[in-house]
């Protein structure tokens, strides 16, 4: 958001990460990012809120955050060498009311790696507090070969789809 020219405020909201009975792992990152920007916006009714969550997405079971190692490992040995689907939640709330809600969905295929490399990289702690147990930002880049759709989805927050509906509901906020 920095990079982006937007002046913030991170605000933790105390909402629990968790899936409903029977939602599917895209609708569970709206609503999630939903009831973030709720929250938060009705602390502040003033503030223009931004609610976001990421969560991967394989085979239809969420991948959030790992709870420790040995979930990091796991996590990171499944998606191994193949493809998963990262989807952000976004929601624009103010005055307590949410404005606009989105989700983006990015693929993203990882390289094929040793058990020696996953290893390494979750003792590296690199993977804790992020869903799927990696960022692709740094050097959990190395573990992907590809993406197909936005990379700063995969980052955690979709900037254009942002930047589009912020553009719809609050156009006094964009400015280039």
């Amino acid at each position: 958001m920095s990079a982006a020219g937007f002046t913030f405020e991170t605000v933790v909201p105390g909402i629990e990460e968790l899936a409903v009975s029977g939602e599917d792992v895209r609708n569970m990152a709206a609503r999630l990012s939903r009831e973030k920007a709720v929250a938060v916006s009705d602390e502040r009714p003033d503030a223009w809120v931004i609610g976001a969550d990421t969560i991967v997405d394989v085979d239809g079971e969420p991948f959030s955050k790992p709870r420790d190692r040995d979930d990091a490992l796991r996590m990171i040995n499944i998606l191994n060498g193949r493809s998963h689907l990262v989807h952000t939640g976004g929601s624009i709330a103010h005055g307590g009311e949410v404005k606009a809600s989105f989700v983006e969905t990015t693929k993203v295929t990882f390289g094929s790696l040793s058990k020696e490399e996953i290893i390494s990289f979750v003792e590296s702690g690199l993977c804790f507090d992020k869903a799927g147990a990696y960022a692709v930002q740094g050097r959990g880049a190395l573990l992907v070969e590809r993406i197909e759709g936005c990379y700063y989805n995969v980052v955690g927050l979709p900037l254009y789809r942002l930047k589009e509906e912020l553009k719809r509901v609050a156009p006094e906020l964009f400015l280039f």
